[in-house]
């Protein structure tokens, strides 16, 4: 994960947390979190990087139209981050209580 964009890194949350999302509802979701317009030469290409790093596995739901879902090992790289995360969030609180 630490080789990762954090859009690469929002990319594997959106997916993580969507039913077989397609491109155009990771652009959608993305642009709604960004406030701003996702252009494809943006999206597939960072979408292309995660499949090849074996984070996101792309499947078709039909001949247009391709579908992501995490990997095992995308899952537990984001498990990995959010403990790594929680370390410091939680020492963050308790200094400042």
């Amino acid at each position: 994960m630490h080789d990762l964009t954090g859009f690469q890194r929002d990319l594997l949350y959106v997916i993580a947390g969507s039913d077989e999302p397609h491109g155009l509802a990771l652009k959608a979701e993305l642009g709604d979190y960004y406030n701003q317009e996702i252009n494809h030469g943006r999206l597939y290409p960072n979408l292309d990087t995660l499949v090849e790093k074996g984070l996101v596995e792309k499947g078709t739901q039909d001949r247009r139209t391709n579908i992501y879902t995490l990997t095992q090992r995308g899952r537990r790289e984001l498990e990995a981050r959010r403990e790594w995360e929680h370390k410091y969030v939680e020492a963050a609180e308790m200094s400042s209580a």
